[in-house]
C-alpha cells in the first residue's frame, strides 16, 4: 500500500529536554490515523513538525512522497493543518473568511465559490454562512477552521484537537466530513483525547507517551496487543460481599463496592478473556455463590491508565514500537 507519511528516527529536543524519541512510523495513503497520548507526550511536538512549523533535531520525514528536508514547499502545498484554538476574523462574516483563504489558496470565480459552499455544507455550516465570526461559539469556530483547512484539496490532514468544544451531534458529523474526505485518497492525522470518538472514527491509531511510540496499529490490534491492559469485571455473589470483598483484598486485586447495588462488587483484572475465565474459576474454587459475571472491554481510556502509571525506568527501557 502506498505510504503517505513516513517518519524515520525523529527526534525532537527542546534544549536537555527529549519531547520525541527516535520516533518511527508509516503511515499509508487514505487513512485516518489517531494520535493518543496524555499531555507532554509528545503529540504536538510532532505535528508541528509535520506542519514544517518545527525542525526536528534529527531524523527523515518524507511526506508525499516529498523529503521534508529537500522540498518543504511542495509539502506545504499539500497539507492541510488545523491547530487547536486557531483564530478566526471575528468581524468577517463566515462565508467572507473563507472566501479570503480560498483566494489565498489560489482559488477565483464560479470555482472559488464553488468550493467554499462545498466546504461548509461538509462541515455542517452552510446555512449559517452569512453571521460573523465573532458570533460563534467553540464548536461552530472548530467546524469553520475546518472548512478552511479543507478548500485547497490537500492530500493529508494534520488536525489537533478538532473535536474540542463540539457537541455530540457535531462530533458526528465531524466524524462523518472526516470519513469521507479519507474516503476520497486524503490521509487524516487527528491528535486528540477524546478517545472514545477517535476509536470510532479512526482506522489506525499510535499510543504515545513520553515520546515513545507505544503501540500502534488498528484499535482492535492495539487492545489486544497489550497483555497487561485491564478490563472491569462486575460479579454479583449471594449474601457474602463482604467476604469476597475481604478475599480479594488478600489476594492483592483492585476492587470497588458500588453502593446501588448490595451484592456487586467491580475488579479490575489484567489480560484478556482467558484472565477473566480464570478469575471466575478463582472465585467458585473459593466457595462464593457467583451469580453474575459480566466483563466490560478494554477501552483505550483503559490503555492509557494503565501506561501513564508506568514508572519511567519502564518507560526508558523500553523500544519504541516501528510499524510492521
Amino acid at each position: 500500500m502506498e505510504s503517505a507519511i513516513e517518519l524515520l528516527d525523529l527526534r525532537i529536543d527542546y534544549g536537555d529536554f527529549t519531547a520525541v524519541h527516535n520516533l518511527s512510523l508509516t503511515i499509508p495513503k487514505g487513512e485516518i490515523y489517531g494520535l493518543v497520548g496524555p499531555n507532554g507526550a509528545g503529540k504536538t511536538s510532532t505535528l508541528n513538525v509535520l506542519a514544517t512549523l518545527l525542525v526536528p533535531t534529527y531524523g527523515t520525514v518524507r511526506m508525499a512522497g516529498f523529503d521534508l528536508d529537500l522540498e518543504p514547499d511542495k509539502i506545504r502545498a499539500r497539507l492541510g493543518y488545523m491547530p487547536d484554538l486557531a483564530p478566526v476574523i471575528g468581524d468577517l462574516r463566515i462565508w467572507e473568511f473563507l472566501d479570503l483563504f480560498a483566494a489565498a489558496y489560489g482559488l477565483a470565480g464560479q470555482e472559488k465559490s464553488k468550493r467554499v459552499e462545498e466546504c461548509l455544507k461538509l462541515v455542517g455550516m452552510w446555512d449559517k454562512k452569512d453571521i460573523f465570526c465573532s458570533t460563534m461559539s467553540r464548536g461552530m469556530t472548530q467546524r469553520v477552521v475546518l472548512a478552511k483547512t479543507l478548500l485547497h484539496r490537500p492530500e493529508i490532514l494534520l488536525l489537533d484537537e478538532p473535536a474540542s468544544g463540539m457537541d455530540p451531534i457535531a462530533r458526528i458529523e465531524l466524524k462523518d466530513a472526516l470519513q469521507a474526505v479519507a474516503a476520497r485518497g486524503a490521509t487524516i492525522i487527528i491528535s486528540s483525547h477524546i478517545l472514545s470518538e477517535l476509536s470510532e472514527m479512526a482506522t489506525s491509531i499510535g499510543i504515545l507517551h513520553k515520546g515513545k511510540l507505544r503501540e500502534h496499529g488498528s484499535v482492535s490490534e492495539v487492545l489486544s496487543s497489550l497483555k497487561h491492559a485491564t478490563s472491569t469485571v462486575q460479579v454479583e455473589v449471594l449474601g457474602d460481599r463482604e467476604s469476597c470483598h475481604q478475599w480479594s483484598i488478600e489476594k492483592g486485586l483492585t476492587v470497588a463496592l458500588p453502593e446501588k447495588h448490595p451484592d456487586r462488587l467491580d475488579f479490575e483484572i489484567a489480560g484478556d478473556e482467558s484472565a477473566q475465565a480464570a478469575f471466575l474459576k478463582q472465585l467458585v474454587e473459593a466457595g462464593f455463590a457467583v451469580h453474575g459475571f459480566q466483563a466490560r472491554r478494554s477501552s483505550l481510556e483503559d490503555l492509557m491508565r494503565v501506561i501513564s502509571s508506568e514508572p519511567d525506568e519502564e518507560i526508558n527501557n523500553q523500544q519504541s514500537v516501528a510499524p510492521k
